[in-house]
């Protein structure tokens, strides 16, 4: 079983600032609150919705660096999907 995994203090500050701007797309603070939501919370993780959202900002070439950091810390923490055989 993997170690349970919580935002660190950059990604914290990051998902924090994505939240604050005016100019932050729906999908980024939706990440970011994700990521926020689980400071020191080892048992929360990501839910598929918010995954999908910090997906789409990750790949997204117009996204800012702190929105970037906070999805990729949302995305470290979603619940692996069970593997085909």
């Amino acid at each position: 079983m993997a170690k349970p995994r919580t935002t660190g203090r950059q990604a914290a500050k990051a998902a924090s600032k994505t939240l604050k701007s005016g100019s932050t797309g729906p999908k980024s603070k939706t990440a970011a609150g994700s990521a926020l939501s689980q400071v020191k919370s080892p048992k929360k993780q990501t839910s598929p919705r918010a995954a999908s959202a910090a997906s789409k900002v990750m790949k997204d070439g117009r996204t800012a660096k702190p929105s970037k950091t906070a999805a990729g810390s949302a995305l470290s923490q979603r619940a692996s999907k069970p593997r085909k055989k």
